[in-house]
């Protein structure tokens, strides 16, 4: 029903925002990740998703439209609301959620809050084809995310005094045990940890 919203943003904390447009309040539910975007703006544009239930009409926003048609997409899901999905796309970004699906990693995705072994499965089971064609551009900039990660921790341990073979080593066999690390300081802990 409602695309997007435009308008100045006169309360928001990490779960809400009010979008005031010519007066009117609308009242918006947003994710962490949307949080952190418009933290710091008067105002801006968010892409609107309207869940309409027999005792409730929510309205969702979404500061980039990826994040929107993810929790469409997630919300699909037999057994997941929008809290639930709302939550994942707290946790993680879009592009995660993606790969995380898209390559069956069910460990990264049982790791948001209330989800279970069984959600897990069910969101790869139905969402994978889906997700699977969109998901070979993401994987190639997730994996070119990952090998400058990679780079960046090596470098780092080097420069704490490790050897550069001993250095990868370590990043490697924590890469390995672990794929979806994505920050370089819980990689470069890790790392440290098996010299």
């Amino acid at each position: 029903m409602y695309a997007y919203l435009r308008g100045d943003f006169s309360y928001k904390n990490a779960s809400q925002v009010y979008v005031d447009i010519n007066g009117v309040g609308y009242e918006v539910n947003i994710t962490l990740n949307t949080y952190s975007a418009i933290e710091s703006l008067p105002a801006g544009k968010l892409f609107t998703y309207l869940q309409i239930k027999e005792d409730a009409h929510t309205l969702y926003g979404f500061f980039e439209k990826e994040e929107k048609d993810m929790f469409v997409l997630l919300i699909s899901v037999s057994g997941v609301g929008a809290a639930t999905a709302r939550m994942m796309l707290s946790s993680l970004k879009p592009e995660e959620v993606e790969i995380a699906i898209s390559t069956g990693n069910l460990k990264l995705i049982e790791s948001v809050k209330g989800i279970g072994k069984k959600t897990a499965e069910r969101l790869v089971l139905e969402l994978k084809d889906k997700v699977g064609n969109k998901s070979s551009s993401s994987s190639q900039s997730w994996s070119k995310t990952v090998n400058n990660i990679e780079r960046d921790a090596v470098n780092a341990l080097i420069a704490l005094g490790i050897a550069q073979k001993q250095a990868e080593l370590s990043v490697k066999k924590i890469l390995t045990a672990e794929p979806e690390i994505l920050k370089l300081e819980d990689l470069i802990k890790k790392a440290l940890k098996v010299i």
